[in-house]
């Protein structure tokens, strides 16, 4: 099928499109294949405006973030992959608040934080992702999670119209927002934060850094934790006492550093991390009688 309205609304708005391209390079894995095409908006008007076209020609569509949180397939995306990223990452300060587009990365949104001598996102210093992907998932580390410092978000509805949630409208726990599994996109995203020390907030979230730097491995492509913390257990420790340390399935591998990351050790597919994945869950099942659920987001 042909994209050249696709394009055609991407360049009225001066929007990046890309065609037949592989997606590996955008995700923080570094696998998925080539698809359809790939448009990177640079406002909520031009996201709005693809989305809308999508759905009035039935054009499939996705909508994706930093990609810090995904597993793409080896074949690519049929159809419209949306990646709300940099072009779409404009931070401003409202008194103690800052109003962010879904696509600010956090490192972006914590450096301004930190420069504005503002506290309470400290925990989020080093978490891959965006400001819309950390809602999405209620992102959290170091005892903090976004719904310590959401106060509202505004987003595009089913209907095509621009609403408003408050924190209290989103339904945030572990890992999960009222937005999971729904076709609502987050636009942007208002933290609420207190006056505190430029010195001290820096110090500490340089601290937290080198704590992952130390226990993570930062230093290999992944989607970050790959299990959700099952209630009462931790999955890392689980896959190490199954003796999964290390287990490597291709290019894929259970991280040596930590457990709870699976790697991208070189050349891994997606077909070699799910295999992986498989592996784990069936033999922590049969050792523990724990049920590990994936934290990362597969497409189809």
């Amino acid at each position: 099928m042909g994209y050249e309205a696709i394009a055609g609304i991407a360049d009225r708005y001066g929007a990046k499109t890309l065609f037949d391209e592989s997606i590996a390079e955008y995700t923080s894995f570094r696998i998925g294949g080539k698809c359809d095409v790939i448009v990177m908006p640079n406002s909520a008007d031009c996201i709005k405006e693809l989305v809308s076209y999508c759905k009035q020609t039935g054009t499939k569509y996705y909508i994706l973030g930093k990609c810090t949180n995904v597993l793409i397939s080896d074949s690519g995306l049929r159809g419209v992959v949306i990646i709300i990223d940099g072009d779409y990452s404009g931070v401003r300060r409202e008194g103690n608040r800052l109003i962010c587009e879904a696509g600010a990365s956090l490192t972006k949104i914590c450096g301004a934080a930190r420069n504005e001598g503002l506290t309470g996102l400290e925990f989020a210093y080093g978490i891959p992702g965006s400001a819309g992907g950390a809602l999405y998932m209620n992102a959290g580390a170091y005892g903090g999670e976004m719904k310590d410092v959401i106060v509202y978000c505004d987003y595009l509805d089913s209907d095509g119209s621009v609403k408003r949630m408050n924190r209290d409208e989103m339904e945030l726990s572990y890992r999960h927002s009222v937005f999971c599994g729904t076709d609502k996109i987050i636009l942007s995203v208002c933290f609420e934060l207190t006056d505190g020390d430029k010195e001290k907030i820096a110090d500490d979230m340089n601290a937290i850094m080198n704590k992952r730097r130390d226990k993570q491995p930062l230093e290999y492509p992944s989607a970050g934790s790959t299990f959700k913390r099952p209630e009462g257990y931790f999955a890392a420790k689980l896959i190490e006492d199954s003796g999964l340390k290390g287990f490597t399935v291709g290019g894929a591998q259970v991280s040596e550093k930590h457990s709870g990351f699976v790697i991208n050790k070189g050349g891994a597919t997606c077909e070699d991390v799910k295999r992986l994945i498989d592996e784990v869950k069936k033999k922590v099942l049969e050792d523990s009688g724990v049920a590990l659920e994936c934290e990362i987001l597969l497409t189809e």
